[in-house]
């Protein structure tokens, strides 16, 4: 996931390295002739299907960015950190802007971001949620089973 306008710029340039990648692959000398055809399918798929990664992170950063994100989905508890970066994003605001009204420095949010959150105890993610001005609703799902309360 893009956390920032670094990485973003970051995976651009990747993205375009690796599109320029696959041209040569297609149109350069026939070198590949001499390879066993599987092994240049499997290198142009690699390639390929790495681009592809990156063109969907991109996508998704430029999505978030241009404020056409109503809504961020996570599935469990453990999504919350990507989901509170995503709104951050979404909300355009920088890791320094967020710092700012949570009180911190800006090296604290991005060692928070870079480490998803690890390190941030339930006060502090409310606290980021609230500076964001996000709701986060989720349910706690029941095991089907009771779990025995003898020990």
């Amino acid at each position: 996931m893009i956390k920032n306008e670094r990485q973003y710029r970051i995976t651009k340039a990747q993205a375009a390295k690796f599109r320029g990648a696959l041209a040569e692959m297609r149109s350069g000398p026939r070198r590949r002739a001499a390879l066993d055809a599987r092994l240049a399918r499997a290198e142009h798929e690699a390639l390929a299907s790495q681009l592809d990664d990156l063109v969907r992170e991109i996508k998704d950063y430029e999505r978030l960015k241009g404020g056409r994100t109503r809504k961020i989905r996570i599935g469990s508890l453990e999504e919350l950190p990507a989901g509170l970066i995503r709104a951050r994003i979404a909300a355009q605001l920088s890791q320094k802007a967020l710092a700012a009204r949570v009180g911190l420095k800006e090296q604290q949010i991005q060692r928070y971001e870079a480490e998803d959150y690890a390190s941030a105890n339930l006060g502090r993610l409310s606290e980021i949620a609230r500076a964001l001005g996000v709701t986060v609703r989720e349910k706690i799902e029941l095991p089907r089973r009771r779990v025995s309360t003898r020990s």
